[in-house]
């Protein structure tokens, strides 16, 4: 179990804390036991896995909220949720935001592109004036039920408008109050320094690392150098599982036998050992009827 402290202690521990993508409760059981604290509830991941449909926007707030419940249900994770737009303008952001912190995120990103969104190293986006964003922003703030509940706002704007344009509209977001910035895909080193030069020690900073995106890749090690005080990689375990079906799938289909891949897969029993299977099938016989049988059952 992950210790009683918020996401935003860890922001401000001084190490960086990373965050692997994450589309189900299964995803966050394996994030935990590889001993992460806390995990990025990735939109595309959702639309890869849910849907086997690219980032465009094809996601619902209902959808996101329901896998936020399910792996809340199963981990103690600081959980990192991708709220896109917030679905809608300014109202929704506040119905968004209640009813993903009820249902346990430990923040909330919120994004300036218009509807419908897509991915932030797709081309193609456009964004929402940056008054309508700080609106959302503050709608977001006022929203929250608690302030360890933090809001992450991020911009697209380097994509659409140029690296200073985004950088104003950064600008405005921070001054609007948000706890955590994001600006997507800074394309150079230089950008990336750019963005801790104007605003590192001022709000906590975010970098998204997606292979094959945009942003040069960095271990966590170097960004944390650099000045930021989270990392995402949003993308990267549904890549890993994806590659892994492939081999599995070509191999059975080669072969008509999973043998071939047996070293490649959990058996049975490693699975439910995953799982948990035998401590829940323990808990469960604690509550068994045999345990509960009245004193005076049988009598006539």
């Amino acid at each position: 179990m992950t210790e009683n402290v918020s996401l935003k202690d860890l922001l401000s521990s001084g190490e960086i804390v990373v965050a692997p993508g994450m589309f189900d409760a299964f995803s966050a059981t394996l994030a935990e036991q590889a001993g992460f604290r806390a995990a990025y509830l990735s939109g595309a991941s959702i639309a890869y896995t849910r849907f086997g449909r690219p980032d465009i926007g094809l996601v619902s707030m209902t959808e996101v909220a329901q896998t936020l419940g399910a792996i809340r249900e199963r981990v103690d994770l600081k959980v990192v949720v991708d709220a896109d737009t917030g679905f809608g303008n300014a109202l929704n952001v506040m119905r968004t935001v209640k009813v993903f912190e009820s249902a346990g995120a430990s923040a909330i990103q919120l994004e300036d592109q218009t509807l419908p969104k897509r991915c932030g190293h797709l081309a193609g986006k456009s964004l929402v004036p940056a008054g309508e964003m700080v609106g959302k922003i503050k709608a977001a703030l006022d929203a929250r039920q608690s302030d360890d509940t933090l809001i992450v706002a991020r911009t697209d704007g380097i994509a659409v408008e140029g690296f200073e344009p985004a950088l104003e509209r950064a600008e405005r977001y921070v001054e609007a109050g948000a706890d955590v910035l994001f600006v997507e895909a800074p394309r150079s080193e230089e950008q990336m320094a750019g963005i801790i030069g104007r605003f590192g020690g001022r709000v906590p900073l975010l970098a998204n690392m997606v292979e094959g995106g945009k942003t040069p890749q960095k271990t966590a090690a170097e960004l944390e150098a650099l000045g930021y005080q989270l990392v995402i990689f949003p993308g990267g375990m549904v890549r890993a599982l994806a590659k892994t079906a492939q081999a599995y799938l070509a191999s059975l289909a080669e072969h008509g036998s999973t043998q071939p891949f047996r070293d490649r897969m959990l058996d049975f029993d490693g699975l439910n050992a995953l799982l948990g299977t035998a401590d829940m099938l323990a808990l469960g016989a604690e509550y068994d009827a045999t345990n509960f049988r009245d004193e005076f059952e049988g009598q006539p």
